[in-house]
């Protein structure tokens, strides 16, 4: 009979010391690695906003120019899509844009959009060639740089005040005679839960474009809330991509045909960004 061997215990106990060892490297390597990462989130909003307030600042008096006059508003458009452009390239977003038709220079039209992050601004402006004005919040104003061409060049919007419609209505009118373009993301925020895919579209943007008798150009963004969301410790750099749809006609409308009309547009932007996440 062959003998039975035991095992030494000195080897037992010096690999188990040897694998407890590297469970600990592990867990040291895992939490320097967290914190890392959240370092970097800290610095990366802190690198945004610088970004944001970089290019005002240098180009301040050709800002301020531009907007002394309604009719000079082109001109200050140019100067707001090289500022968003600088801004994207700076934070490491690489922009991919895919688009189902083009909109005609000269022509106007109501572009909306899904609405996750603070870059949607910026992002919008790039995907966009033609000189259109923003439909925002009167909030953002309050932002410091930023908030000063934002109230000057945009349509603001007072949710507390019902006879603020009535005044966004006639500015609108106003910007569209001048042969100018208008952009809402018509979900009139950022959901505060971010697991929710796309929240429910607000009516203003399509009884606008119906009222005005302008097609609407539906537009997704994929990866925004990946990218910069509104909570402040995540995203990073990477691609961001862009979906320009088919226009939706609104020629011969009525208001009555405002509620089909968001269902449809409402509908194309869950699609697209559910098919993004396949």
């Amino acid at each position: 009979m062959g003998k039975l061997k035991v095992p030494c215990l000195p080897n037992i106990v010096s690999k188990g010391i040897f694998f407890n060892q590297i469970a600990q490297n592990n867990y040291v390597l895992l939490a320097a690695m967290k914190v890392f990462k959240y370092v970097f989130w800290v610095f990366y909003r802190i690198w945004f906003y610088v970004l944001v307030a970089l290019p005002i600042v240098l180009l301040l008096p050709i800002l301020v120019l531009s907007i002394l006059k309604e009719s000079w508003y082109p001109y200050f458009f140019k100067l707001a899509r090289f500022w968003a452009r600088f801004i994207l390239i700076g934070m490491g977003f690489k922009t991919k844009i895919v688009r189902e038709q083009i909109p005609e220079p000269g022509k106007s039209f109501m572009f909306i959009a899904n609405h996750t992050s603070m870059t949607d601004i910026m992002l919008m402006l790039v995907a966009v060639k033609n000189p259109f004005v923003f439909v925002g919040k009167k909030e953002l104003a309050k932002i410091p740089l930023f908030g000063f061409f934002y109230k000057r060049t945009s349509i603001l919007v007072d949710r507390s005040n019902p006879s603020s419609r009535q005044a966004v209505f006639k500015r609108a009118q106003r910007r569209l005679n001048q042969g100018l373009s208008i952009c809402i993301f018509p979900e009139g925020g950022v959901p505060e839960d971010e697991a929710i895919v796309l929240d429910e579209f607000k009516d203003g943007a399509f009884r606008m474009a119906i009222n005005h008798q302008i097609p609407i150009v539906p537009i997704t963004f994929a990866d925004n809330k990946k990218r910069f969301s509104y909570s402040f410790f995540s995203g990073g750099p990477g691609m961001m991509r862009v979906k320009v749809h088919r226009f939706i006609a609104t020629e011969g409308l009525s208001i009555t045909d405002t509620k089909r009309i968001n269902a449809e547009a409402h509908g194309l932007l869950l699609n697209q960004l559910l098919a993004f996440d396949l």
